[in-house]
């Protein structure tokens, strides 16, 4: 695969271009926060009016995951990503244009649900390439997609300075942010000309019904809306947050948490809805047709402690560096972007690792208790130590981090095919919930000892997830085959069908 990476044909096309496509929705997603001083400045918005923005800019991400991952099991990923991307240049479009904070409010939360498109590219990455190259293909297209942040960071304050004779100077942010939705929108248009949801001959597997994610067992079904309770429960926290700092007053808070409270009672209802019969006694799925959602949940753990901590790391890193070094906020923001660069060879080292070390389960499980040795290690960071020193502890631990992320979505394609849209939406969407979970930790602590404390519980809860996976998560059946579930009965009628034509 490595000597083919750069070929435009076939399917490492359609990997270019679907990872080119989560780039810029990442790019889109992060748009506001290197032009956040410049937006301030320009509306008179106060610090707790930002930070208010930043947490509308992840607010719906997670509904907008899951429900993202049941149109794209229905519609395809071809039909699905390009709607998203050319729907990104409507919020961006609304920022730009927005003259008060409430309008920029309503464009974030928006705006938030760009952020989703990550787990869309997994399926139709996992419909182009076999088991046995699935780690790789899925880490190049998480790692360097992901990229986007880094790139947003990068290059809009320039483009907003370079647009800023167009726009009267004030105004320059303006343009730049709604360039990267209209950018996004023309992507959306070529990108749906450009790629198919399957190669020739294959068939594009979807579950019979949609609303909610297909169990094989009564048992999983518990599981199942027990793991759907964090979903909720981190929207809870979001409000509560935005009550905090004043932006949801008690009424508000009130009416939002009933909202939400009534989000997972339905969300149950179409989740039971699609398995009554198997609930009911009326059905019942034969053993090769049967998957363990216990499985799902573990993935849902591992990319709670590893990207969920990758978000609230970078978030706090460059604090992090200029408070315990005495760096200036240039030499401190570089520092922590080197841990984004990372993402170019870390997540597809993951899925590379993934694919060649012959277990993806102890790939998961080492990968884990790496991260979580690493951010201890990182806990005992101080003033005393080398900078050098430092920054190569974090960067090794980044290393561990992105690549678990890797190695959680070389296997979440392989849990059940028909549904691997629902799973990495809702593995996708534990991403979040970690970020939200361990920043509003964060919050709640200061100084030195408060990113001690930040640190070491990043560790331990690495290290539990670690223990978990080395005990409790399997095999995938297929992890290196040449076929994906139900493909090698397709692929002899396929070239049956060739022969005759």
């Amino acid at each position: 695969m490595l000597k083919q990476l750069w070929s435009l044909h076939g399917r490492y096309k359609i990997l270019h271009l679907t990872w080119f496509a989560f780039f810029l929705t990442f790019v889109v997603w992060f748009n506001f926060a290197p032009l956040a001083t410049t937006v301030k400045e320009d509306l008179g918005l106060s610090d707790p009016q930002i930070r208010t923005l930043a947490i509308c800019n992840v607010a719906l991400t997670v509904p907008a995951r899951i429900i993202i991952g049941m149109l794209l099991d229905r519609f395809g990923p071809r039909l699905t990503y390009s709607v998203l991307l050319v729907f990104a240049a409507i919020p961006c479009t609304l920022f730009a244009l927005a003259q008060d904070f409430n309008a920029l409010v309503i464009s974030r939360l928006l705006l938030s649900i760009v952020g989703a498109g990550f787990v869309i590219g997994i399926r139709m990455v996992a419909e182009w390439f076999p088991p046995k190259e699935i780690g790789l293909a899925e880490g190049i297209y998480g790692g360097w997609g992901n990229f986007g942040s880094a790139a947003a960071a990068f290059t809009l304050p320039s483009l907003a300075l370079l647009l800023a004779g167009l726009a009267g100077g004030q105004s320059n942010w303006r343009l730049a942010i709604a360039a990267t939705g209209i950018a996004a929108a023309i992507y959306g248009v070529f990108y749906y000309c450009n790629v198919e949801d399957t190669p020739a001959g294959k068939v594009y597997q979807q579950p019979k019904r949609h609303g909610g994610i297909e169990v094989t067992s009564r048992r999983d079904f518990g599981l199942l809306l027990l793991a759907n309770v964090p979903l909720t429960g981190i929207l809870m926290v979001l409000a509560w947050r935005l009550n905090r700092i004043g932006f949801l007053e008690g009424a508000g808070l009130a009416v939002t948490l009933v909202a939400l409270l009534g989000l997972y009672l339905f969300q149950a209802y179409k989740c039971w809805d699609v398995n009554r019969e198997l609930l009911l006694g009326k059905k019942t799925y034969p053993a090769n047709d049967r998957y363990r959602f216990n499985q799902v949940a573990l993935l849902e753990l591992t990319y709670l402690v590893n990207f969920g901590s990758e978000l609230a790391v970078v978030s706090m890193l460059p604090a992090f560096f200029e408070s315990t070094f005495g760096l200036t906020k240039e030499a401190a923001g570089a520092i922590a972007a080197s841990y984004a660069f990372m993402n170019l060879m870390s997540r597809p080292g993951g899925g590379f690792i993934s694919d060649r070390l012959g277990s993806r389960k102890w790939t998961m499980a080492v990968l884990t208790a790496g991260m979580g040795i690493g951010y201890l290690l990182m806990g005992s960071i101080t003033s005393n130590w080398w900078l050098i020193g430092a920054i190569a502890l974090t960067m090794a631990c980044s290393f561990f981090v992105q690549a678990g992320e890797g190695s959680t979505f070389a296997i979440v394609p392989l849990i059940k095919r028909r549904v691997t849209g629902q799973i990495a939406g809702n593995v996708g969407a534990y991403g979040n919930v970690g970020a939200v979970a361990y920043l509003t930790l964060y919050s709640f602590q200061q100084g030195p000892a408060g990113d001690r404390f930040f640190f070491q519980v990043l560790g331990i809860a690495s290290l539990v997830v670690a223990f978990l996976c080395g005990f409790f998560l399997r095999e995938p059946q297929g992890s290196f085959a040449e076929h994906h579930e139900g493909e090698e009965v397709l692929a002899p009628a396929v070239e049956m069908v060739k022969a005759d034509s």
